[in-house]
C-alpha cells in the first residue's frame, strides 16, 4: 500500500493511583476508566493485595492535626530530688551543670550523666495518630547535683 498514512489506536484502560489513609493508615486507590465508566480499586501499598477500608478515607497529610497544641515543662533540680517525665512526651531534654544525676528510661537501668552532658530525645510528627516517646523518664539528683529537664507534649 504505497502512499498511505494512518495510525491505529487500541483502547486501553487509563489507571491513576493515589495514596490515601484511613483509620489503619495508608493504602493505594486505583482509579480506572473502562468504557467511559469510573472504577475504583483499593489495595495495600504493594498495589496488588486487596484492601478493605476502615473508617473515613482522607488524604494522608490530613492525618496529623494542622496545628496541635503543645505544652512545655521546665524544671531545674539542685541537690537531691527527682524529675519525672511520663510516657507520651514529644521531646525531653536534660542539661547537667554539676554532679552526675541519673536517668532511667522506662524500666531500664539508671545511667549516670556527668556534668556537661546535654541529651535530647524527640519525635518529629504529632497530631492524630502521631508519634510520642513510648517510655517515661526519671531523672534523679543527689547532694551537689544541678541539672535542668525540659519536655514538650501535645495537650
Amino acid at each position: 500500500m504505497s502512499g498511505t498514512n494512518g495510525s491505529v489506536a487500541v483502547a486501553r484502560p487509563d489507571n491513576e493511583y493515589e495514596q490515601l489513609c484511613d483509620d489503619n493508615g495508608p493504602f493505594l486507590r486505583r482509579y480506572t476508566t473502562e468504557d467511559g465508566a469510573p472504577v475504583t480499586t483499593d489495595t495495600e501499598l504493594d498495589g496488588t493485595t486487596p484492601y478493605g477500608v476502615v473508617g473515613a478515607v482522607r488524604r494522608c497529610e490530613e492525618t496529623a492535626a494542622a496545628n496541635p497544641a503543645v505544652g512545655s515543662t521546665i524544671q531545674r533540680q539542685t541537690g537531691a530530688g527527682i524529675v519525672t517525665i511520663p510516657a507520651g512526651a514529644r521531646s525531653v531534654t536534660v542539661n547537667v551543670y554539676a554532679g552526675a544525676p541519673t536517668v532511667a528510661i522506662g524500666a531500664g537501668t539508671a545511667v549516670a550523666l556527668p556534668a556537661g552532658t546535654s541529651l535530647t530525645w524527640a519525635v518529629d510528627r504529632g497530631g492524630d495518630a502521631g508519634e510520642t516517646l513510648e517510655d517515661g523518664f526519671v531523672f534523679t539528683g543527689a547532694a551537689g547535683h544541678d541539672f535542668i529537664v525540659t519536655s514538650t507534649r501535645e495537650v
